[in-house]
């Protein structure tokens, strides 16, 4: 009786602890790539690390036939913005121009492209508890 309680104690904790670490699947596509060179990279962002640096999740994709998709994992609810740019020479950074203009071409969820730098609060989207498809254009 003893080994069957802790054996089901053991079964629920572990349930529930897989339970906690799951979230939804964010599907990114991107259809209007320039050329096939390099590869796209893309960051999941919150507001405390957008334009800060990495994402809290980050991934990159092969381009073929001018199109990519990537995929963000376990995503807990809340609020969200992905940043994109095609790294055609696989620098792994955003090059610019001297004048401050990117080389690369970039996008962001939402797909607003104002003046300046991009925001949070423009790309920002909301994930509850459903699998979720964004496009981004470039």
């Amino acid at each position: 009786m003893k080994n069957l309680i802790l054996t089901l104690a053991l079964v629920f904790s572990t349930l529930f602890s897989f339970a906690q670490d799951e979230g939804i699947t964010i599907t990114v596509t991107i259809d209007n790539v320039t050329s096939n060179e390099g590869k796209v990279l893309m960051a999941l962002h919150t507001s405390e690390t957008f334009m800060k640096g990495k994402g809290i999740k980050n991934g990159e994709s092969t381009i073929e036939d001018g199109k990519v998709t990537l995929k963000f994992e376990n995503v807990l609810p809340g609020d969200y913005a992905i940043l994109a740019f095609h790294d055609e020479n696989n620098s792994k950074r955003m090059d610019f121009h001297e004048n401050g203009m990117p080389k690369e071409s970039f996008g962001m969820s939402n797909n607003v492209m104002a003046m300046g730098p991009p925001q949070y609060e423009d790309a920002k989207f909301t994930v509850a508890d459903e699998d979720l498809e964004l496009n981004i254009r470039f």
